[in-house]
């Protein structure tokens, strides 16, 4: 699907994955830690986090290769390539340390990808589990629309349905259970009236 979208993936995306900039404006990763993005796609949101927080060492993968194509030509361009290491792997299964040589990150972000993912959970799972302690989870996607009118919400799932987007109306109740089972404490904000979801769960 994204051997020709990803030419315009940002283009056109901007208008709708509402909450990615917060999401980056929340991180605060220590000085000199890490931070992995989980389905970085185009790699987007790893050059904002790269230059937001010079400090910082990120990485990113992605199952799909067309995306991890445009992701390092936009790594390349903007002089990150040094700060900004990408690889092609499952969401659901992979071993950072054979991918980047670590074991844990301070800071894991999944930005508009679970719902995208068949099985979210296992995904979720991944992310919680290579989060360092005192580390945490940021993630943000498409939310319930629960304030939103029903019209519009019936308009926008059915749109979404052509890119193989499913919203995943119990996400914040699944990292707030899968973060209690580590031992994490979890916080949930819904911005522009439950359009989107944000949750951060941190280990202790």
């Amino acid at each position: 699907m994204y051997r020709w979208q990803r030419h315009i993936y940002d283009a056109t995306r901007k208008f709708y994955l509402l909450g990615r900039d917060g999401l980056v404006a929340g991180l605060k990763p220590p000085a000199g830690g890490s931070v992995l993005e989980i389905g970085c796609g185009t790699g987007r949101n790893l050059i904002r986090i790269a230059r937001a927080y010079p400090q910082a060492r990120c990485y990113g993968l992605d199952i799909s290769e067309e995306m991890l194509a445009t992701a390092r030509q936009a790594v390349a361009k903007a002089g990150l390539s040094e700060r900004i290491t990408l690889a092609q792997a499952d969401a659901t299964s992979f071993e950072p340390r054979v991918l980047f040589g670590h074991d844990e990150f301070n800071r894991v972000v999944v930005s508009y990808a679970l719902s995208m993912i068949p099985p979210w959970r296992e995904a979720l799972a991944e992310a919680m589990r290579v989060v360092a302690p005192g580390g945490s989870l940021h993630i943000v996607d498409f939310g319930d629309q629960a304030q939103l009118p029903q019209a519009f919400r019936a308009a926008l799932n059915r749109w979404l349905a052509l890119f193989h987007v499913t919203p995943r109306p119990d996400l914040a109740e699944a990292v707030a259970l899968l973060g209690g089972e580590a031992g994490a404490s979890s916080r949930t904000e819904r911005p522009f009236y439950g359009y989107a979801v944000l949750a951060v769960a941190t280990k202790p």
